[in-house]
């Protein structure tokens, strides 16, 4: 703003107060205005009609005891058609509008426990803009936008909050490690299992070969040397299997050492067992 010569220039996004002999005269708006000094009149000040922001740190406690410190950031601006009020009606703004925040936060976060407080900071923030725009539309002031930006608790909260949620998420890790070594154990049963099954069914079905073999061996044996009878057959592969095996004993350089009954009649005792143990099976069925 300037004054030379009876002439008064208004800037860009701001309104000037004219009053005549000390009454108010007119609101002039930007630009050059004449102003006849000499006639009485005379600028009692100007008035920004840029948003402005405020910011105000209340501390209150909240229903579960928890004090915290709210940061509340208000915009707001003079309304050009209500200036008059604007510049009039209230000495210090910014006080206004503070003790309304502190009011409306004060009513509203003790309602409400600490985690609730962190969820519902936007219905805190429209109870203190509407609170604010009923009160100072009346003295010519627009409130364009409340935020609640931040709600800080005590440090000592902060850190059992936080060693709260960190218990929490290591249990949760210690869940789903416990769930995943189940998991192993319970896969490794089921292979073990079905290893076994496997095993299993390739015994039998080597066993089943080996007494088909030997079946056909009898039978052929005694197609093609007449005389010799299924005995004969069965104690001359018997001769032949033992000394198979004791071949292998023999030349597995890893193999234990195994004392057993060597000799001719060694065969013909274990051909004996055989026979023994068939018969008692035969008669325990009958």
């Amino acid at each position: 703003m300037g004054q030379a010569f009876g002439c008064y220039q208004v800037d860009q996004s701001n309104v000037a107060i004219r009053e005549h002999f000390g009454k108010f005269d007119d609101v002039l708006e930007p630009g050059c205005h004449c102003l006849p000094w000499c006639l009485g009149y005379q600028i009692a000040g100007g008035l920004s009609l840029r948003v402005q922001q405020l910011d105000v740190k209340c501390e209150t406690k909240t229903k579960d005891n928890v004090f915290v410190n709210v940061v509340a950031s208000v915009q707001y601006r003079a309304v050009a058609e209500k200036a008059s009020d604007a510049f009039y009606r209230l000495t210090n703004t910014r006080e206004q509008i503070q003790s309304y925040v502190f009011d409306v936060i004060r009513a509203s976060v003790p309602k409400l426990e600490l985690d609730a407080a962190f969820e519902q900071k936007n219905d805190i923030a429209k109870a203190v803009e509407e609170e604010l725009e009923k009160a100072m539309s009346t003295y010519g002031f627009e409130i364009v936008q409340t935020l609640i930006v931040d709600i800080e608790p005590d440090i000592n909260v902060k850190r059992a909050m936080n060693e709260i949620n960190a218990a929490a998420r290591l249990r949760l890790a210690a869940n789903e490690k416990a769930e995943a070594e189940k998991i192993l154990q319970i896969k490794k049963a089921e292979g073990e299992a079905e290893s076994k099954y496997l095993s299993g069914l390739g015994i039998a079905r080597q066993r089943q070969a080996i007494v088909d073999g030997l079946r056909d061996s009898v039978l052929a044996f005694s197609e093609n040397v007449p005389g010799t009878t299924a005995k004969d057959v069965m104690d001359m592969v018997l001769v032949t299997q033992y000394f198979d095996t004791m071949k292998e004993i023999g030349a597995s350089s890893k193999s234990s050492s195994v004392f057993i009954p060597h000799g001719p009649g060694a065969v013909k005792d274990i051909a004996m067992q055989i026979r023994d143990g068939l018969l008692q099976a035969n008669a325990s069925q009958i």
